[in-house]
C-alpha cells in the first residue's frame, strides 16, 4: 500500500498546483477574487481545478478500497495512469476547451476501473467473510 499512499498523495499535491495555477491566472487575467468568470482565458485554468477536485471525490477512495480489497500494485499502476490523465489534461483544457478530451479520458478510465474494482472487492469480502 505504499505506492497506492504515494499515489494519493500525488494526486493531492497535483491538485495543489493546478490551485497555484488559477491563482496565477488570475493575476494574469486580472480576474479579482471573488469572480471565477469574465475571461475565458482564466476560466479555463479554474475549470481545471475545479473538474480535477470533483474526480478526486472518485478517485482517492477508490483508490484506496481498490489497493485494500483488489490489489495495491494495480490500484498505483491504474492511480499513476490517472495522474498522467489529469495532467494532460489540464495541459490540453488551458490551451482550449476543446482539447480536453484525451486527458479526461485518460483519467477517467481508471477511475472507472478503480470505483468498480473497489466495489467489487467490498461486496466480495462481505459476502465471503
Amino acid at each position: 500500500m505504499n505506492w497506492v499512499a504515494a499515489v494519493m498523495l500525488l494526486a493531492v499535491f497535483q491538485s495543489l498546483v493546478f490551485s497555484g495555477l488559477v491563482a496565477k491566472a488570475r493575476a494574469q487575467y486580472k480576474v479579482p477574487a471573488p469572480a471565477i468568470s469574465g475571461n475565458a482565458d482564466f476560466e479555463r485554468y479554474f475549470r481545471v481545478h475545479y473538474n480535477t477536485n470533483e474526480q478526486l471525490m472518485i478517485f482517492l477512495p477508490s483508490l484506496w478500497l481498490f489497493g485494500l480489497y483488489v490489489s495495491a500494485t494495480w490500484a498505483a499502476i491504474l492511480g499513476a495512469i490517472y495522474l498522467v490523465g489529469r495532467a494532460a489534461y489540464a495541459v490540453g483544457y488551458i490551451k482550449a476547451a476543446e482539447k480536453r478530451e484525451f486527458g479526461f479520458g485518460l483519467s477517467a478510465g481508471p477511475t472507472l476501473i478503480l470505483l468498480l474494482g473497489a466495489l467489487y472487492g467490498v461486496v466480495r469480502a462481505i459476502i465471503g467473510g
